[in-house]
């Protein structure tokens, strides 16, 4: 069995084959999707897909590139979805991006901060998106840290000492298709220092799909092809890679599935 760990079904990229997208995840034996919002709207949508399929659990949030429009009534929405959800099991995605730096700096902070208050709140772990931002984001979640957090830093590509960081906070950390890909050498070195015990996996689809696909949209079935490379990687069997990595989700979370 396999958990995505980070997928935007909600997407317009899967309006119209939604069905298909799942029947091709379950067939790759992806049993378990988490749809990750990344806007209001998204969380909303997020709820509604969860509530419908079985196979799909939600989180909510807002991305940094949407943190200049947000208001008191989108976190109380935001919170609400999260209170009033069985299915809704991580705030996030939340974080810094001063890549593309869409939302002032200023604004970007103080909604990370407002996301990290709500999970502790409510106590739900959080998913970490941070882009050109590694130094700030590490400070926030050091001064937040209590003394742990319960979360992933998600599509992780950063280095070995920056992971280190990262995992003493608590953290777990994910990596995408991304690792399969002809140029993503140095990411690859990074894998071998990932510890199997704080690992989980995602696609970030319809993003990062794998080198096989590449410039193609990213799905949930396409995991396969980063278990296999993290076997490759890690030296550590497909089985292993799938058994454990599942495991570390259930826990992480705390998705109350009973693990093969």
């Amino acid at each position: 069995m396999i958990i995505d760990t980070h997928c935007h079904l909600d997407f317009p990229e899967f309006q119209n084959d939604l069905d298909g997208v799942l029947k091709r995840a379950e067939v790759t034996n992806v049993k378990y999707i988490i749809n990750v919002a990344s806007s209001l709207e998204g969380s909303k949508k997020g709820c509604e897909l969860a509530s419908k399929l079985p196979q799909v659990f939600a989180s909510v949030g807002i991305h940094p590139h949407h943190a200049r429009d947000i208001t008191e009534d989108s976190l109380n929405i935001i919170e609400n979805l999260a209170r009033t959800n069985e299915k809704v099991i991580a705030i996030g995605e939340v974080g810094l991006d001063f890549y593309k730096n869409l939302s002032p700096k200023k604004c970007q902070r103080d909604l990370f901060l407002s996301f990290l208050e709500l999970k502790k709140k409510l106590n739900l772990p959080i998913i970490i998106h941070s882009r050109d931002a590694a130094a700030e984001t590490l400070d926030i979640l050091k001064s937040e840290a209590s003394p742990f957090i319960d979360g992933v830093m998600h599509c992780f590509s950063q280095d070995t000492d920056y992971m280190k960081k990262v995992l003493d906070l608590g953290l777990h950390i994910s990596f995408t298709c991304n690792i399969t890909f002809k140029n993503a050498s140095r990411l690859r070195g990074v894998v071998k220092y990932a510890p199997i015990d704080r690992l989980v996996l995602e696609t970030d689809a319809p993003f990062l799909a794998p080198q096989k696909y590449r410039g193609k949209r990213n799905e949930p079935a396409y995991l396969v092809y980063l278990v296999e490379a993290l076997s490759l990687i890690l030296n550590i069997t497909k089985e292993k890679i799938e058994e454990v990595t599942t495991r570390n989700a259930n826990r992480l979370f705390r998705l109350g599935i009973e693990c093969e």
